[in-house]
């Protein structure tokens, strides 16, 4: 066994629970509520897999508290959002620990809803309804360790479990037959779909990075995945879960130049027309009105989208 390399490694603590709550004078008040996972990993702290040597390690419950620490002395601008957060705590430990090569750091969120009277928003009271998750994952890397000096940023963020349905303008036709194909072309059909979207983010120049309109960002592709999904008559045309797919990311792409690629991946639900013939009913193609949702097994489609090789838009 003592032949046996590492090839890769990383420790950390997960499922740090932080929640900031930040109070203006006024009494209006707002509130962050996180999940973070922070890893760290760097060549020297393979001793302590092989030859248990903890002098290097450092704590993952002192990576709790780091968490915890930076939550409370960090400007509330930078723990308010979940992009400027997680590199906050990545930089900060590559920044403090010289043997420590990379710092990753992963944000979950599902936010709190300001309750609204009289359509007013109200100071501090708050509720969630069963909606997506926000997530954002920091990696920050020294260019040449141990200095600090340099280091690269990679930032991924975005959602998961927007659940989405339309019970009409979606096809499936024309598709490749042989003699293992039993689907019926479905000219309209009902689409559901459980969105996790992605987009990335890559800079060697943190301050600038911490810069971009990350809620902003977070709302637009959101806007754009309803939208596209809803609204877009090319979705409607080419109605394919990959067609729709291709235009949510493109939208999103369009529409935020700092984002790098877009991924997607797109369960298609299935509402299946229930077979009423037996009982002299016609619920099938254009009669269909009583469908029976199908869980498994499901279609499952998935494309990351960039930009031209020749640069941003």
């Amino acid at each position: 066994m003592e032949n046996s390399i590492i090839k890769s490694q990383a420790y950390g603590k997960d499922r740090v629970r932080v929640v900031r709550v930040v109070r203006h004078a006024d009494g209006w008040q707002e509130i962050a509520d996180y999940w973070v996972c922070c890893l760290l990993s760097g060549a020297q702290f393979e001793s302590s897999y092989t030859k248990g040597d903890n002098k290097l390690v450092v704590a993952t419950d002192s990576q709790k508290n780091t968490v915890y620490y930076l939550a409370k002395t960090l400007p509330a601008e930078k723990v308010m959002v979940p992009e400027v957060f997680a590199t906050e705590v990545a930089s900060f430990m590559v920044k403090k620990y010289a043997h420590v090569t990379s710092c990753q750091v992963k944000v979950t969120t599902k936010p709190w809803e300001r309750m609204k009277f009289d359509n007013k928003g109200h100071a501090h009271s708050f509720y969630r309804e069963g909606k997506e998750t926000r997530w954002t994952e920091a990696v920050v890397t020294k260019t040449n360790p141990p200095s600090a000096e340099q280091f690269t940023v990679n930032i991924n963020s975005g959602f998961y479990d927007l659940e989405v349905l339309k019970t009409t303008n979606s096809s499936f036709v024309d598709f490749w037959r042989d003699e293992l194909a039993t689907l019926p072309d479905m000219p309209d059909r009902m689409l559901s779909t459980k969105v996790l979207c992605q987009w990335k983010f890559v800079s060697t120049d943190l301050a600038t990075l911490q810069q971009l309109p990350f809620d902003a960002i977070f709302a637009g592709a959101k806007r754009n995945t309803l939208d596209a999904f809803a609204n877009d008559p090319r979705a409607w045309v080419h109605a394919s879960v990959q067609t729709t797919l291709y235009i949510m990311a493109d939208r999103i792409l369009n529409d935020f130049a700092a984002v790098d690629d877009v991924y997607y991946a797109l369960p298609n639900i299935h509402y299946f027309p229930f077979d009423l013939s037996k009982f002299g009913l016609k619920n099938l193609q254009s009669d269909a009105e009583v469908y029976m949702p199908i869980a498994d097994p499901s279609g499952f489609i998935t494309a990351t989208i960039s930009r031209p090789a020749k640069g941003k838009f």
